[in-house]
């Protein structure tokens, strides 16, 4: 999946979807299970990202880690403040949850095969 991809795909879920800011949000939501996916940045604090990893692997929700920081984040998300987690709720018009099944089966299917 290439940068591009995944760029649009988090400014469509913000624009159509329902999208949730913040790490606090991003724990909460995964603790509930209610997220399909929750991304965070590249630069997300440390006990923030293994707080979300845990959490996650308990719900069996998606974690992206996004390749730029959480200022470039913020700037695809259209949002004049730092955004270091998000939460999709509800992915909208966005393929976001596609794509990334579309990268994870690829990584089987090549794991698998060395």
């Amino acid at each position: 999946m290439s940068g591009i991809d995944i760029d649009k795909a988090i400014a469509t879920a913000v624009k159509t979807g329902k999208v949730y800011f913040g790490a606090n949000s991003a724990i909460q939501s995964a603790k509930t299970g209610r997220a399909k996916m929750i991304i965070i940045a590249s630069n997300c604090p440390k006990e923030i990202r293994s707080d979300l990893e845990y959490y996650c692997k308990l719900s069996r929700i998606p974690l992206i880690v996004f390749r730029g920081t959480s200022t470039d984040l913020a700037m695809i998300c259209g949002k004049p403040f730092v955004v270091s987690a998000l939460t999709i709720r509800e992915p909208g018009d966005s393929e976001i949850l596609r794509l990334v099944e579309a990268t994870e089966t690829e990584a089987e299917s090549s794991g698998g095969s060395e």
